[in-house]
């Protein structure tokens, strides 16, 4: 069984804090251990929405600020795997087929953006599916999904649950547009709730949540159909 992993940028793209890829590639080493197969999917964060305001400014179209910041996700791929040494297969793959192929090798699998107009929620749900695995589990800088946006909202409410219906009325944006920056993208909803794949969206500046969620523990948001 392959576990998929969706690292957010918030979480793990930071390029002057090397704490959160140690974190993380130790992380890895553990579910190596216990699983065989682990594809991780690593956002972009604050840089690649950086070169995407950059893009627009320079007059770019959606399609080329998208293809920014998915370099720049698979920066922070890479980085990632060159810090997992012999654990991690040691490229960065750049299509659904190939990182399940390299999942098979008994090694650690990180990955970045894929094509304009999907984003790496959908990279991981596309892998969920193809897999059929049956949880994804995300690592966001929050403590779940809230009711409402609380950066912006102080009586938002956080959910210990949500159906995908219930999520895509939540959520403001519900297409994709390049730098979106939401808990889950709405390509991604549709194709984890037609998949049947619980989701569960932890706060991933506790590494080891993650492994409390792929444990069954209750934390998080859990998303079900």
């Amino acid at each position: 069984m392959v576990t998929i992993l969706r690292i957010g940028g918030s979480v793990i793209a930071s390029s002057r804090n090397p704490k959160p890829v140690i974190q993380y590639a130790d992380l890895l080493r553990k579910l190596k251990v216990k699983k065989r197969g682990v594809i991780a999917v690593v956002g972009g964060g604050k840089l690649a929405r950086q070169f995407i305001n950059l893009g627009r400014k320079l007059g770019l179209d959606e399609v080329s600020q998208d293809w920014l910041a998915i370099h720049i996700s698979r920066l922070y791929a890479l980085l990632l795997t060159l810090k997992l040494g012999e654990d991690g297969i040691g490229v960065v793959p750049t299509s659904i087929e190939e990182a399940i192929k390299m999942s098979r090798a008994d090694k650690i699998v990180v990955m970045g953006g894929l094509e304009p107009g999907m984003t790496t929620d959908t990279v991981a749900a596309r892998l969920a599916e193809e897999t059929s695995s049956r949880l994804l589990v995300k690592a966001t800088d929050r403590s779940g999904i809230y009711n409402k946006d609380p950066a912006r909202y102080p009586d938002a409410v956080k959910l210990a649950e949500v159906s995908y219906g219930k999520l895509s009325e939540i959520l403001e944006i519900n297409q994709h547009e390049a730098g979106i920056q939401q808990i889950l993208d709405p390509v991604a909803i549709g194709i984890l709730s037609e998949a049947g794949v619980k989701t569960v969206v932890v706060d991933g500046k506790y590494p080891e949540n993650i492994l409390r969620a792929i444990a069954g523990e209750r934390l998080g948001t859990t998303v079900t159909t």
